[in-house]
């Protein structure tokens, strides 16, 4: 009971930690009054399989299996529910007088990005505790999925309080090509800077490293690239844009989502 009591603690501490400046933001509350159901659906359902990547290559039980990362993925997914209904309803941002297609939506958009924050909390906030139950000894090398895994969390963590914003659009639409560019050059280096500096490569030696360093760089972009474009779409930020617009506030987005997928690489490398 005590164990599993620290596990829920932890979850609302990392749910919190990570997300409570999203459910404090005006476009969020608009978000999820004119997202469609669809939208909203397809916005559950991939944070589950990003819960589903990330307890499977950096949750709290180093062993677990299919089943277990499942029944995990789903608690952590209710979990974030719960705690976005309990803080709007706190917030004043629903209440009874709501239609309820309103509530919901408010309740799924704000939720999506916590219950990622309670699944790396519940497995990172103290969770190398001798008695936690198989995280005491080291896990094997990722592979490339379980990279991408850990960056799109990571990636999503931070961006989703950076995507719904009307800066995101201002600030593509008075960048250069060259100032573009230079914002894509910084993306990738930051990837193999955090990768450079960290203990993954550090420990490795020759050909090993450098094969760590371009397939970790390479999952950090393609995750910070992805995860922009689909927050993007799923906040309707390019409904009337041109494909060069929409390729400007993904590359915008791209530098702070980077710095997540690069973060979300190191939850691992640090245990």
């Amino acid at each position: 009971m005590s164990q599993s009591l620290r596990e829920y603690g932890r979850g609302i501490a990392g749910g919190l930690l990570f997300s409570l400046p999203l459910l404090y933001t005006g476009e969020i509350w608009h978000a999820g009054e004119l997202l469609p159901p669809e939208r909203l659906l397809l916005g559950l359902a991939g944070v589950f399989v990003l819960l589903l990547g990330y307890n499977r290559y950096a949750g709290l039980r180093q062993d677990a299996g299919a089943l277990e990362v499942v029944l995990d993925s789903v608690e952590e997914l209710g979990l974030g529910l719960l705690l976005s209904a309990a803080l709007l309803v706190l917030l004043g941002r629903i209440d009874a007088g709501m239609a309820g297609p309103e509530i919901l939506g408010k309740v799924l958009v704000g939720g999506l990005a916590v219950a990622i924050g309670v699944s790396v909390g519940t497995a990172q906030l103290g969770g190398g505790d001798d008695d936690d139950g198989g995280m005491s000894g080291e896990r094997e090398d990722l592979s490339f999925v379980g990279q991408m895994a850990l960056s799109l969390c990571g990636a999503v963590l931070v961006a989703a309080n950076i995507a719904p914003t009307e800066e995101i659009p201002e600030i593509a639409g008075t960048l250069d090509e060259w100032a573009l560019l230079g914002l894509t050059g910084v993306t990738l280096a930051i990837g193999a800077l955090v990768l450079h500096y960290s203990d993954f490569v550090n420990t490795a030696s020759g050909d090993r490293a450098r094969i760590a360093m371009l397939s970790g760089s390479l999952a950090s972009y393609i995750a910070a690239v992805t995860a922009s474009a689909a927050l993007l779409w799923f906040f309707d930020r390019f409904t009337g844009c041109d494909l060069p617009a929409c390729l400007a506030q993904v590359i915008v987005l791209g530098l702070p989502t980077a710095i997540g997928a690069s973060a979300g690489r190191l939850l691992l490398q640090a245990r």
